[in-house]
């Protein structure tokens, strides 16, 4: 099957909700905690954080999906910010595109995300 960039980003947000869970439970036991926890990093801007955290750990490839992804065509309620919700998307599909193709590759950046997340807060 081919996969275009919306797949991608489908699959992107999902596996980066399932890791971020994986994550909390292991800090907490309280529902509300593990809600509280898990919404400070599965939203746009600390997403976007992210890809700025990571972005020089891709290679040309990865970097070249994240651009594509970036210019994705997607909805945004006019509250929110557009360029933020454009860079989160854009590394929902990096997190895709490298789970759907590369699993190990996909690990080292969920491995270089989690050494990292404290420098997020």
């Amino acid at each position: 099957m081919e996969y275009n960039l919306k797949h991608f980003a489908y699959i992107g947000d999902a596996v980066w909700e399932l890791f971020i869970r994986e994550l909390v439970i292991k800090k907490t036991a309280s529902q509300n905690k593990m809600h509280q926890l898990s919404i400070k990093y599965v939203c746009a801007s600390k997403q976007a954080d992210i890809l700025n955290l990571i972005i020089e750990n891709l290679n040309p490839e990865e970097k070249e999906i994240q651009k594509r992804g970036r210019n994705l065509k997607i909805t945004v309620n006019k509250k929110n910010n557009p360029l933020i919700h454009s860079l989160a998307t854009s590394f929902e599909v990096v997190l895709g595109y490298l789970y759907l193709t590369d699993k190990n590759r996909f690990e080292e950046i969920l491995d270089l995300i989690k050494n990292n997340l404290d420098e997020l807060n």
